[in-house]
């Protein structure tokens, strides 16, 4: 037996910038129904950067909802109308860790959430970096302000993974796909659109 959910209802309960907040009635398999709360988000792009020698980019942030400084991939909002997710992953890279990228690949497609979220995020991997030039940096403000950006071998971002070092959701798939996909010889990168 098939059985599709559909929402009878929906009632906003808040809207912002980045996300919308609603209230689903909808029906359950048993033939109820159910009250759901649903984050509708923009989605999301994040970015594996790894170099000639085999390291990867990382940013420590401070993240407010969590209290805490997180080390993460530079990522952002799919904020920008119309454009490709490949080049908000661009400009992201070059806005936060002063990088540009020959190369992009796709690695993996998360939902990060959902339980309660629609969001997505799409995680590439970036190849052949050069720095952007001091001239054409973006300035970095909130958030970004002060963050800090390190180079981690590849293998030593995983390790930190399973010492709990790195929990941002993000951060873990994108690194974890980037290491499988070293091992399998790039076999199971995807074109970036």
């Amino acid at each position: 037996m098939t059985f599709v959910n559909e929402t009878r209802s929906r009632v906003s309960r808040y809207e912002g910038p980045i996300f919308t907040v609603f209230t689903d009635e909808v029906t359950m398999s048993s033939g109820g129904t159910a009250k759901r709360d649903v984050v509708q988000n923009k989605g999301a792009v994040g970015v594996v950067a790894l170099d000639d020698v085999g390291r990867v980019v990382l940013i420590k942030q401070y993240r407010h909802a969590v209290n805490q400084r997180l080390w993460e991939l530079p990522a952002g909002l799919r904020d920008v109308s119309g454009e490709a997710a490949s080049v908000t992953a661009a400009r992201e890279l070059a806005e936060e860790a002063d990088l540009r990228a020959g190369l992009f690949h796709l690695l993996i497609d998360m939902h990060t959430s959902p339980g309660f979220s629609n969001e997505t995020i799409r995680l590439y991997l970036a190849r052949e970096l050069t720095p952007v030039p001091d001239e054409e940096r973006f300035e970095r403000t909130d958030e970004e302000a002060d963050l800090e950006i390190a180079w981690i071998d590849l293998d030593e971002a995983v390790a930190m993974i399973f010492r709990g070092e790195i929990t941002n959701a993000a951060a873990v798939g994108g690194l974890l796909a980037a290491a499988r996909a070293r091992d399998e010889g790039w076999a199971t990168l995807r074109p970036a659109d």
